[in-house]
């Protein structure tokens, strides 16, 4: 068998398990949206439909960790190969973990309805964080796409509006508390939703930074690039 056509088969493989991650990609952008759209709707059975997508996410998660270890073993892959492949492992974690957050979401918004108090404005106090979220995942996901690290470097630098927009939302929540104490329960349940969108931008931007890695061979996980300054790595 020629060099060329083990050297194409390899390229195949590695084009088919960067595929299914983006389609991964693709299920938990979808778990994310219906949470949001089931809380600001009401709707039980989209939010049921999040936690019915739980179970191909994970599968999705055990299939390309194992054919990405297969890969490895098989190929030994180097350089820039090695880079993508491990790449793509962490970013399936990532990936999984936004599903887990999406389904969190979603069982708490069920609780919410289910007690049928919510707070006014309570979607719109929400709306900001979940837009900035679910662009920041979709962004990341294209930029892997893409390779495309100047993509990539935006990204990261939107964390940071992320984590602003989170802390608006917690002080604009502890004065809903402080204020009527009724509102405790349901204020401390969208505490949670917002720390879970809050958490999503996280991983978005540890996707991010793996596109960054496997084009440049950069580590930025510690520090930022964008502008000079630095910071902290995945959370």
């Amino acid at each position: 068998m020629s060099h060329d056509h083990i050297s194409s088969q390899f390229d195949n493989e590695l084009e088919e398990i960067r595929s299914r991650m983006l389609h991964m990609g693709g299920l938990v952008e979808e778990q994310l949206a219906d949470a949001m759209k089931g809380y600001a709707n009401a709707d039980q059975r989209l939010l049921e439909s999040v936690r019915s997508k739980e179970e191909a996410v994970n599968h999705l998660e055990v299939e390309l960790d194992d054919r990405c270890t297969h890969i490895i073993a098989r190929r030994q892959p180097a350089a820039s190969d090695l880079r993508m492949v491990l790449s793509i492992v962490k970013a399936t974690t990532d990936l999984e973990r936004v599903g887990d957050e999406a389904e969190k979401m979603a069982r708490v918004s069920l609780q919410m309805h289910t007690r049928g108090l919510m707070l006014p404005g309570g979607f719109s106090g929400l709306r900001v964080a979940s837009t900035i979220a679910r662009e920041m995942l979709r962004d990341a996901l294209n930029a892997f796409a893409r390779l495309d690290c100047g993509a990539a470097r935006a990204i990261i630098v939107r964390d940071r509006q992320m984590d602003d927009e989170f802390r608006r939302l917690l002080r604009e929540l502890l004065t809903f508390m402080f204020e009527d104490p009724r509102t405790i329960s349901t204020a401390l349940d969208m505490i949670w939703i917002a720390k879970s969108l809050e958490r999503v931008g996280d991983h978005a931007k540890n996707i991010a930074e793996y596109v960054i890695f496997v084009v440049e061979g950069t580590d930025v996980r510690h520090r930022r690039e964008v502008d000079g300054e630095a910071a902290p790595g995945p959370r």
